[in-house]
């Protein structure tokens, strides 16, 4: 079987209507595929006013709005009978579904029903989010939902190898590979720095930007990032903290550092900008599944301070490309940070190196690789 033969169907709860990583990597991969001759129909929630363009045909899947004060994200409503008529003349040969949620799981029975092969990517880790919405006791019942649905499909798409290590350890019994990312070097290079453009936020050529780049929302671990500006600044660390993205808890997140440089939401060739004109990437989350934002940081030549998560874990070389602290460590943040302020050598060293390692990665390697799964998948039930 080659690319040629392939029927994908793609089931996302969100494609191209907000943006993210998530769906970021989903369109190129799309892009990749049908680059490469597979046929490939995606199915998800859409809005008349998009993100962006999406990437391949997109059929829109009935859906309602998230509540909890996160309104900019949907849930489709399930696989409805149109929905359903139209994956059935589309007659795909292998599903691949990208979350969990109510449109995840139809898809998943659609394929059971019909011995169509399946194929899940894993995104998002929902099971932190919980504790920062004071419902921390769901976490387990999360994971046992995750593991069920992750057991019934043919392979499991892993982001990294410690999100791999995780699924293994919540007994997922699926085959589980992995689907990396890529990096858009061209975008996200040393050449996009601009003290001209630092100047213009207010930021002093002799001061360290620590930078922040993504959703301003708690799951961010933004109240770390607090604690730990507030560590060094009662150290006395001559610092400023660039943040770059909007959400709804930016008010409160300025509140918070007062002194802070807001430079609101950036896109394409501004936000390669944005990122290589920090000094220092500053990542404490631990819902990541793969650090998008802290690839594109290490690509523009800037260390990264990051938790121990699975976003981290075995893409900072820790004391190499970056420093990697424990979660809740607030003083270990800030040892950290304050390494990378005071020591010019080491900061410089660190992002040298970690430019060498993001040259690795790259959208058509990684994609290739999702392709070679689908095929391998096919085979195997073949066989």
């Amino acid at each position: 079987m080659q690319a040629k033969d392939l029927r994908v169907a793609l089931f996302s709860g969100n494609y191209n209507y907000t943006r993210d990583g998530a769906n970021q990597a989903l369109n190129l991969l799309v892009g990749h595929l049908l680059k490469q001759g597979a046929t490939v129909r995606v199915y998800s929630p859409t809005s008349r006013r998009p993100a962006f363009a999406q990437t391949g045909d997109l059929v829109s899947v009935p859906s309602i709005k998230l509540p909890g004060g996160r309104d900019e994200y949907k849930l489709a409503r399930g696989m409805p009978a149109k929905t359903r008529r139209d994956v059935d003349a589309f007659a795909p040969n292998l599903i691949h579904v990208s979350a969990p949620d109510w449109l995840g799981h139809a898809a998943v029975r659609y394929a059971e029903k019909h011995h169509i092969a399946s194929v899940a990517s894993y995104h998002t880790r929902f099971e932190t989010y919980v504790r920062y919405y004071g419902i921390g006791f769901l976490e387990p019942i999360i994971i046992n939902a995750q593991r069920k649905f992750y057991s019934r499909v043919d392979e499991v798409l892993a982001p990294s190898q410690m999100m791999g290590e995780i699924l293994h350890e919540w007994g997922v019994t699926a085959h589980i590979s992995r689907w990396s990312r890529g990096v858009n070097h061209d975008r996200f290079n040393p050449g996009r720095r601009s003290m001209e453009w630092r100047r213009s936020l207010g930021i002093a050529d002799d001061e360290i930007a620590i930078g922040f780049l993504g959703r301003l929302v708690k799951e961010k671990g933004l109240d770390v990032f607090a604690e730990a500006m507030h560590a060094l600044a009662a150290r006395g660390v001559r610092r400023r903290t660039l943040v770059v993205g909007e959400g709804p808890a930016r008010d409160w997140f300025a509140q918070e550092i007062p002194d802070a440089v807001f430079a609101g939401f950036q896109s394409g060739d501004d936000l390669g900008r944005a990122v290589a004109s920090m000094d220092v990437f500053f990542n404490p989350s631990v819902t990541e599944t793969f650090g998008n934002v802290t690839l594109e940081a290490m690509a523009a030549k800037v260390p990264v301070v990051a938790a121990h998560a699975s976003g981290a874990v075995g893409l900072i070389d820790d004391g190499v490309t970056g420093l990697i602290v424990e979660p809740t460590d607030i003083q270990g943040y800030a040892d950290a940070l304050q390494r990378f302020c005071e020591d010019d050598a080491f900061r410089h060293a660190a992002g040298e190196a970690g430019h060498a390692k993001a040259a690795g990665y790259r959208w058509e390697t990684v994609n290739q690789a999702v392709l070679d799964t689908y095929l391998a998948v096919l085979e195997r039930r073949k066989a």
